[in-house]
């Protein structure tokens, strides 16, 4: 038998480091060629490290959040063969995975060390019955006195209930809060046992979570983004009514044959139109080389909700495309996004970021730049609202743009002319198909 030591790949270009989101192999298990070892993290791709060799698992490095360096050791596997057996040096292929949901642990607030030390096979230890749960003891014999301790006795006391015809569920029958609560709600049955709690029942405890893998990302990424940009905000009022008709019909008319259309398609085809006659808002500003660099291509991020978090996939030029076409990129990057299956490439590269909650957009929102671009467009909810047309007063279906900008690239007025070029294609949704 010999030993395979696998050591962490290159998983991007320039990646001098991954964090370990979740393991999926422990000491002593057996696993086949290909079969998943762990899950890592860099920028906001997270891949999965598939085993090179068929073997037994003899150690592991790190636990979940620890940050691991290229190149170090991260799994020894006893596998068939003879001598001591060194990392390939060809990267293994990762594949894309869903990040793990941590669990929480009782030192999650512990700070992660950059590696943890080589975990060794536990030796084998004899079974041992499983222990069986404590059943509740009987109730206190006249003239014995209940274990309880002085704060329940106090409550005891101040509820008028006598300990003694209570059955305690505590080790050695100790009564607790819960049994009192248990008696109160049987009416004063003495093996009613604890109760379930109530609407206004007092709640206890502390969740422990640790900050690791998508999370952690998200965390530093926001940190990095308010302490670097000075953000202002700006937000505008659109009518969106003849807009909505618009999709309305095109989505019956087009329902058998075509992507259904939402708003978002309408809004970069907006910004297609715009971004050429306001370059500075498709921009990327370099801060410490103090370069802004524009972009003529325009690569929308997509804020998109997970079950792991926020994750910003990449419509590749959007200008480019048509509302369909949009449509169906936005669909494809989203599910792939929420599935885990979003590539590095799929995630990095936006030069303007969408950010969107739908029906729970709210009246106002102030997003917070993806950095290092210099704006983000904020979609808020649409609702009827009486507005004044010609005198007259009219339902008319409205909604809200708010608008983060980097104060450093972007004027004020440049930001207000752009919000309001905008404003001006989606309330007129003709202008979009006029070249």
């Amino acid at each position: 038998m010999g030993r395979y030591v696998f050591k962490l790949p290159d998983v991007g270009e320039g990646v001098a480091e991954a964090e370990i989101v979740s393991w999926h192999v422990k000491v002593g298990a057996t696993v086949a060629e290909d079969d998943p070892l762990v899950d890592v993290m860099t920028d906001k791709a997270t891949v999965e490290l598939p085993a090179p060799r068929a073997g037994r698992v003899l150690a592991t490095t790190g636990s979940p959040g620890d940050k691991v360096r290229v190149g170090s050791e991260l799994v020894v596997i006893e596998v068939d063969g003879e001598g001591e057996m060194p990392a390939p040096e060809k990267p293994a292929s990762p594949k894309p995975a869903a990040p793990a949901a941590p669990k929480p642990t009782g030192s999650a607030a512990a700070t992660p060390r950059p590696s943890a030390p080589v975990v060794a096979a536990p030796a084998a230890q004899p079974s041992e019955p499983t222990p069986k749960r404590p059943e509740p003891s009987p109730a206190p014999r006249p003239g014995e006195k209940p274990l309880a301790s002085p704060a329940v006795r106090r409550r005891a006391y101040e509820l008028g209930i006598p300990l003694q015809f209570i059955r305690g569920t505590g080790p050695g029958g100790r009564i607790g809060h819960a049994d009192l609560d248990g008696y109160i709600a049987s009416g004063g049955a003495a093996d009613a046992g604890p109760a379930r709690p109530s609407a206004h029942a007092r709640r206890e405890g502390i969740e422990e979570i640790k900050i690791i893998g998508l999370r952690r990302r998200i965390a530093e990424r926001m940190q990095e983004s308010k302490r670097r940009i000075p953000h202002y905000s700006y937000v505008e009022e659109l009518d969106v009514t003849a807009l909505e008709e618009l999709r309305g019909e095109l989505n019956t008319r087009y329902a058998a044959k075509r992507p259904r259309l939402t708003l978002l398609p309408f809004l970069v085809a907006a910004l297609a139109h715009s971004v050429p006659r306001f370059p500075q808002v498709n921009a990327l500003f370099d801060d410490e080389a103090g370069l802004v660099r524009r972009h003529a291509a325009l690569h929308v991020g997509i804020a998109t909700q997970t079950a792991q978090g926020l994750m910003v996939p990449v419509l590749r030029h959007a200008e480019a495309l048509d509302l369909w076409a949009a449509a169906a990129e936005i669909s494809r990057l989203a599910g792939a996004a929420r599935d885990g299956k979003a590539s590095r490439e799929e995630l990095t590269g936006s030069t303007i970021t969408i950010t969107s909650l739908g029906p729970l957009g709210g009246i106002v929102s102030t997003p917070v730049i993806n950095y290092p671009e210099v704006a983000i467009i904020g979609v808020n909810r649409i609702a009827e609202r009486p507005m004044v047309r010609a005198g007259q007063i009219a339902i008319r279906k409205m909604m809200n743009l708010s608008c983060s900008f980097d104060h450093r690239v972007v004027d004020g007025w440049d930001a207000a002319e752009f919000v309001q070029d905008l404003k001006a294609l989606l309330e007129q949704p003709a202008m979009l198909f006029v070249e």
